[in-house]
C-alpha cells in the first residue's frame, strides 16, 4: 500500500462496535507496519452519545485483549460518506442509514460481515449489538471484529475502495 487509505467502523451509538472496530483495526495495521499509511476511524448513525468514551465494558472486554479504545463518540457525517475509501457498517440498520446519508448504495459502503470467511454479499452477518446484553455479547463482538480486520486490510492493500 503506497498510499494513504481510510476506513471509517460505524455502529449506532459509537460507544460499543464501532469504536472497538477502529481499536482492532488500528493495531492490526500497526503490527502490520501499515499504520502510518492507514486513517482509521469511527462514527455512530445517532448523535445522542457524542462526545462520550466508549463503553466501560467494551473498553474493559478490549483491553483483556490487548486494545486500546481511545476514541470518542461522534456522529458520521455525508463527508465521512464521501472521503473515507472503506465505510463498514456493523449490521443491516446502519449499512441503510449510511445508503441514505450516501444518497444511495455505494460499493465502498459495505458491512463488515462481508469480510468475515465463508460469508459473500448475500449472506452477510450482523454484528449485533452487545449493548443491553451480558459480557459475551462484547467478547463475540471482538471476535468477529477480529476475524474481519485481516481481510479489510488486504482489501485496502490490493486498491480496493473508494475511487478505484
Amino acid at each position: 500500500m503506497s498510499e494513504t487509505k481510510s476506513v471509517i467502523f460505524v455502529c449506532m451509538g459509537n460507544i460499543c462496535r464501532s469504536p472497538a472496530g477502529e481499536g482492532v483495526m488500528r493495531a492490526m495495521a500497526d503490527r502490520a507496519g501499515l499504520g502510518d499509511r492507514m486513517t482509521i476511524d469511527s462514527a455512530g448513525t445517532i448523535g445522542y452519545h457524542a462526545g462520550n468514551r466508549a463503553d466501560d465494558r467494551m473498553r474493559a472486554a478490549a483491553a483483556r485483549r490487548g486494545y486500546d479504545l481511545t476514541s470518542i463518540a461522534r456522529q458520521v457525517t455525508p463527508e465521512d460518506v464521501e472521503t473515507f475509501d472503506l465505510v463498514i457498517a456493523m449490521d443491516r440498520d446502519n449499512l441503510e442509514d449510511l445508503e441514505r446519508l450516501a444518497g444511495g448504495e455505494r460499493d465502498h459502503i459495505r458491512m463488515l460481515g462481508s469480510f468475515l470467511e465463508g460469508h459473500g454479499r448475500d449472506d452477510v452477518p450482523d454484528v449485533p449489538d452487545p449493548y443491553y446484553g451480558g459480557e459475551a455479547g462484547f467478547e463475540r463482538v471482538l471476535d468477529m471484529i477480529e476475524a474481519a480486520c485481516g481481510a479489510i486490510i488486504e482489501h485496502l492493500e490490493s486498491g480496493n475502495g473508494r475511487g478505484d
